[in-house]
């Protein structure tokens, strides 16, 4: 079995699903009903957005468990995003009903030409680090060996005065 810190944001509400922590809640809903098994779930947090949207995200992480590898999880969460209305098309960081990505996957770093574990940019965004840590403290980033608190922490630690 895998364990994954998925990622999730929502800034569009969903006439069905509601808000966009209401849509969180419901994502993580339909990865248990897919057959995930959820360890964890992050409290919700409010973000301002990156890029050219204008609407607060909604933010949050899961922690999973699944039989699936690396490929065959973001499939899944790709089909996910579908069934919560995303249309992967235009700008790339345009407002979006559902954003799931893979953060952090038990079995260290993967690349292929569709997926790169751990995600990216993930280090240096607050709103996928703080929920991520409050769920998963103690996991480390393969790449650097500290801890999601760790990063945390060194992310969202107050300059020093100057002197």
């Amino acid at each position: 079995m895998n364990r994954y810190v998925i990622a999730l944001g929502s800034n569009q509400r969903h006439g069905r699903f509601g808000g966009p922590a209401a849509i969180l809640r419901a994502a993580v809903a339909e990865l248990a009903d897919r057959g995930l098994t959820v360890e964890a779930v992050s409290p919700v947090q409010r973000c301002r957005p990156l890029g050219p949207s204008l609407r607060e995200y909604a933010n949050g992480a899961v922690l999973v468990e699944a039989a699936l590898g690396p490929p065959d999880m973001l499939t899944l969460l790709q089909d996910v995003e579908s069934h919560f209305g995303r249309k992967r098309q235009g700008q790339r960081w345009r407002s979006r009903t559902l954003d799931l990505d893979i953060v952090l996957w038990s079995g260290g770093c993967w690349t292929d030409d569709r997926l790169v574990v751990p995600h990216a940019e993930f280090r240096g965004r607050d709103f996928v680090l703080r929920p991520a840590a409050a769920i998963a403290p103690r996991w480390r980033d393969p790449l650097t060996g500290l801890t999601l608190k760790h990063l945390c922490a060194r992310l969202t630690r107050r300059a020093p005065p100057p002197r």
